[in-house]
C-alpha cells in the first residue's frame, strides 16, 4: 500500500468520524461529538503527512511534525 492510498484511507476514516459526530450531535451527546471531531482532525492531519511521504507518528499531536516539515507543503 502506498502513501497516497494510506492517506485516502485516513481521509475516509475522518469522514466516518464526522458522520458519526453529526448523529451524536442530534442525540445531544456533545462529549462524544467533541471526541469524534478531534479524531477526525487528527486523522486528516496524518493524511497530510502521508501525502508528503512522512510516516505519521503513533501519538496524537502531530503539530510539531507538521511545523518541522512545513517546507514540504504547497
Amino acid at each position: 500500500m502506498n502513501f497516497n492510498s494510506l492517506a485516502s484511507s485516513y481521509i475516509s476514516q475522518a469522514e466516518e468520524r464526522l458522520n458519526l459526530a453529526k448523529i451524536e450531535y442530534e442525540r445531544k451527546k456533545y462529549n462524544i461529538v467533541v471526541r469524534l471531531c478531534q479524531e477526525s482532525v487528527e486523522l486528516s492531519l496524518k493524511a497530510c503527512l502521508r501525502l508528503v511521504n512522512i510516516e505519521p507518528p503513533k501519538f496524537h499531536d502531530v503539530g510539531p511534525i507538521l511545523k518541522n516539515n512545513a517546507n514540504k507543503f504547497p
